[in-house]
């Protein structure tokens, strides 16, 4: 009697480790709300590349709402967009040195703030310091069709950051000195 209860036992207990192992086995990970992207060009003879988290509007208002005008705001989600150059360059007529920087921006309904910050790797904006920027400038956004998801572009001109109805253009030309 003791062994017919044992044997079940461990019949049982070998179906539920196969169960648990079946189970274990699946794919369980949801899709990211705000996936890492990165995107990468030549521009003005450097090597830029932008890595960033990339948020959907989900039928949300972004300016003026849920990033609200006249704060840093990290250019993407989770993680600080990280821009880097291996040349220096000039951003709207300003020079940046080669190297990796946090990026961010102020937006406002009129005029934007750039900003390339000497700390790339950060967690969104909340230990921003100013006193580690390294260039702000003012950019003019234009109005663009509704963009679901946050994108950068590169292009001859400079790159964009476009999201919701919104893009950000942000134009690099060459330094004098290369």
């Amino acid at each position: 009697m003791k062994s017919s209860f044992k044997l079940k036992f461990l019949m049982l207990l070998a179906i539920a480790c196969l169960f648990s192992g079946i189970v274990m086995a699946q794919d369980t990970k949801k899709p990211l709300l705000s996936p890492r992207d990165s995107v990468s060009g030549t521009v003005a003879g450097a090597n830029i590349n932008i890595n960033y988290g990339s948020p959907s509007v989900r039928g949300r208002k972004i300016w003026g709402a849920l990033e609200p005008y006249g704060a840093v705001w990290r250019a993407g989600a989770n993680e600080a967009t990280r821009f880097t150059t291996d040349k220096d360059i000039m951003v709207d007529g300003k020079l940046l040195r080669a190297g990796t920087y946090g990026f961010f921006v102020i937006p406002n309904e009129g005029s934007w703030t750039v900003i390339f910050n000497s700390v790339p790797n950060q967690w969104g904006a909340f230990k921003y310091d100013n006193s580690k920027d390294v260039l702000r400038v003012s950019i003019k956004p234009t109005v663009v069709d509704l963009h679901e998801r946050l994108v950068y572009t590169i292009d001859d001109k400079g790159f964009n950051l476009v999201w919701e109805k919104i893009s950000v253009p942000v134009t690099i030309t060459k330094t004098e000195i290369q």
